[in-house]
């Protein structure tokens, strides 16, 4: 709880318009999620009826759909106003790929998942410490608490299958670091390949897979406005080519400096002076802030894998005690760390 923010799904605009989940722990969550469309603010009663058919329609097939199809060939009957203001910030905070080229059935799941599973499902987890602290530094307390040890500054250069039975797995300088009986890759998918390649190993299929993802970025432009403070932790955006940025999150309600906004750019496509430039502008309109400074503006160029439809990616499994987890594998979510955390989870219940 000292590490996270949660709070309903709120995908509310400067204006209160938008969509905002009742908090209601024992509230079911379907129904949860219709109370949450019909008391939106800024939707007409067409809006909703709009929303409510398409819903209806993804519940009866079963969350499914063909592979090729998009989010934006799924919501095709949605009204203009539910599209702009649901379905694409959804789609792009959570698939980091926008909608007339994100696939339609990982959105689906993303969907039945959380406006349609489990009480609780779609709450936001914000953090309140910075992301190194969340996870990474927990797992190395975690391990080292367990008796494993954890190597810094020893960057694997190559892994060797020893008489099928056992792996090496070589340092810098090829120099051994030790043999192992299995080997989990828990790396991003581009040092995967060239580990996998070090092992000469027949995997041509495995690594072309690989291959061939494509990548979105994400970029962050962090803004101090002194004395500001927003209605939420989090206000999604009006997104277009001239005002990027599809959320603002307010640091200084999440355990951060007060007056510290990162306004967040997904599947972003522009360099670091000209998301600067923008974002100032949309700080400006969209907020009515005049007194910031910008800060620092960080792209992620190949933060996640482009999920579109009918990606076929790789498996977990690529020889004999090798194998591979990460948001990039095979697996029902896009590129979350809901995603990388249960394909740890799978990886490891298999050796």
């Amino acid at each position: 709880p000292a590490s996270l923010h949660r709070m309903p799904l709120t995908l509310q605009f400067p204006d209160g318009n938008g969509l905002k989940l009742p908090n209601s722990p024992k509230l079911p969550s379907s129904l949860s999620t219709l109370v949450g469309i019909l008391g939106a603010n800024g939707w007409s009663w067409a809006d909703k009826l709009s929303l409510l058919k398409t819903a209806t329609l993804w519940q009866l097939r079963k969350f499914q759909c063909l592979p090729d199809q998009s989010v934006a060939d799924l919501c095709s009957d949605v009204s203009p106003r539910i599209m702009a203001t649901l379905i694409e910030p959804l789609c792009v905070s959570a698939l980091n790929t926008p909608a007339d080229r994100a696939s339609g059935q990982v959105f689906l799941r993303v969907l039945r998942d959380s406006l349609f599973a489990a009480n609780g499902g779609s709450n936001l987890l914000l953090p309140r410490v910075d992301l190194n602290a969340l996870l990474p530094n927990a797992a190395l307390a975690w391990l080292s608490a367990q008796g494993g040890e954890v190597h810094f500054g020893a960057r694997v250069q190559s892994i060797t299958a020893e008489d099928g039975k056992s792996w090496r797995v070589g340092g810098p300088e090829n120099v051994a670091l030790s043999t192992f009986d299995s080997v989990i890759l828990a790396c991003p998918p581009t040092d995967a390949v060239r580990l996998v390649q070090s092992a000469s190993l027949p995997c041509e299929a495995w690594l072309a897979q690989t291959q061939a993802l494509g990548y979105e970025a994400i970029a962050t432009v962090y803004v101090l406005a002194p004395g500001c403070q927003l209605a939420e932790p989090m206000l999604a955006l009006s997104s277009s080519p001239v005002y990027p940025a599809q959320f603002v999150f307010d640091r200084g309600q999440l355990g951060g400096p007060a007056g510290l906004l990162a306004f967040v750019i997904s599947a972003s496509q522009q360099g670091s002076a000209e998301l600067a430039g923008q974002v100032t502008a949309q700080a400006r309109d969209q907020l009515n802030i005049n007194n910031f400074q910008i800060l620092q503006t960080v792209v992620e160029k190949r933060a996640t894998f482009a999920c579109t439809p009918g990606l076929q990616r790789p498996p977990q499994g690529i020889a004999p005690g090798l194998l591979a987890c990460g948001d990039y594998v095979d697996g029902p979510y896009p590129a979350t760390l809901e995603g990388a955390v249960r394909s740890g989870l799978q990886v490891a219940s298999l050796l």
